[in-house]
């Protein structure tokens, strides 16, 4: 069976130049990059060529990036040090992000002594900015804020310095989840008001379990990870030689690309929209298709029958992938809490289509033609 994956922004496929770029470090350059002798060197001067290319494509010094195990890690690791280190004792976050984002939150206002308050949404999804100030206007504390850059449900983006012009005011320090973003737009970091944010290789055609977390130079923080030096003494463990010089590469790629493969992946996703509206009775989207949103993601919604409840598990038997919201939840059937906060509405239900640059507009055709028999 042909085998349609509209799935990309839960993981994406390896490129093979990136694999190509990896498969040396798997294979004769294989020493730790902490030892002192030529094949120790050797791997370490993989990793810290990497570094110099994620940090120039990210507009960061290469001391502002640290090497981690993915966007989980990094996120734990900035919203621990900001209670932490940086005296952040309230927590503004929004009700919408990354549960990596939002579980830790939720646990730091359990354990420890710091007040949690999440943001209000307008109706398309965005935060409301006024209320983001008030919450800021209102707090005796210093805050962190902890915002993803682009919702990874339903696409919408964040305005990163209206948010950290926002902090700067009340001298708050600035998270901003952007798995979603690094590697699908062009970041300059040194002229963006955020102290914190983080990636993940897998999200654009890199591999997976290695990511990364920038700290603004002016942030000073103790690890999250203790038991070594490596990271500069920032992340104790061995470092994921590969991985990192893999993300490096996909990065890299993906930057050189990022015209012509955005605007080609956003082409498909307003036609999918276009022929859903056209053939599918009743169905709407939720977010901002057509305003400030990633242009991967295309969230579906569909009038509740007893055909459209089953609509992953039809998809999925007729060789198509796609996510009930979050696929990071996806083995639990919990409904979205993305969805439960912006569009409550227990008659719809909703599917998330993501795209890339390995989709087609025959795909898109295939796939509404399907959604007509199964809703």
């Amino acid at each position: 069976m042909e085998r349609i994956y509209f799935d990309n922004a839960a993981t994406t496929a390896l490129d093979k130049a990136v694999l190509d770029t990896m498969l040396p470090y798997m294979t004769e350059k294989f020493g730790n990059p902490s030892s002192i002798y030529s094949y120790g060197r050797e791997s370490r001067l993989g990793i810290e060529n990497a570094r110099k290319t994620v940090a120039k494509i990210l507009g960061a010094h290469p001391g502002e990036i640290f090497f981690t195990s993915g966007g989980t890690e990094s996120s734990n690791t900035a919203i621990t040090a900001a209670i932490r280190d940086l005296g952040c004792r309230h927590l503004i976050s929004s009700p919408i992000e990354h549960h990596a984002t939002l579980h830790t939150v939720e646990n730091a206002g359990h354990k420890e002594d710091v007040k949690v308050s999440w943001v209000k949404l307008l109706p398309d999804g965005h935060v409301d900015m006024e209320d983001l100030r008030a919450l800021l206007a209102g707090s005796k504390e210093r805050c962190l804020v902890s915002l993803m850059h682009a919702n990874n449900e339903i696409g919408n983006l964040l305005d990163l310095h209206a948010v950290g012009n926002l902090c700067k005011e009340y001298d708050a320090i600035f998270h901003s989840d952007t798995v979603q973003t690094v590697g699908h737009y062009p970041f300059d970091l040194r002229n963006t008001p955020v102290h914190f944010i983080n990636g993940a290789g897998h999200k654009f055609h890199g591999p997976k379990g290695v990511g990364i977390l920038y700290i603004n130079e002016n942030v000073k923080i103790t690890p999250y990870i203790q038991g070594g030096s490596q990271e500069r003494n920032m992340r104790a463990g061995t470092e994921n030689l590969y991985g990192i010089v893999g993300f490096a590469k996909a990065l890299e790629l993906a930057t050189e690309h990022f015209e012509e493969h955005s605007q080609y992946i956003n082409s498909l996703r307003l036609y999918m929209a276009e022929q859903l509206q056209k053939h599918i009775p009743g169905f709407s989207y939720n977010g901002d298709l057509f305003g400030r949103s990633l242009y991967t993601v295309l969230n579906a919604s569909f009038p509740k029958s007893e055909k459209s409840e089953m609509l992953l598990f039809n998809l999925d038997i007729n060789g198509i992938c796609a996510s009930g919201g979050s696929a990071c939840t996806s083995g639990a059937d919990a409904g979205s809490h993305v969805i439960r906060a912006i569009n409550n509405d227990p008659n719809r239900v909703a599917v998330r289509f993501s795209f890339s640059r390995h989709n087609t507009k025959e795909e898109v055709d295939k796939v509404v033609e399907k959604l007509k028999e199964l809703i």
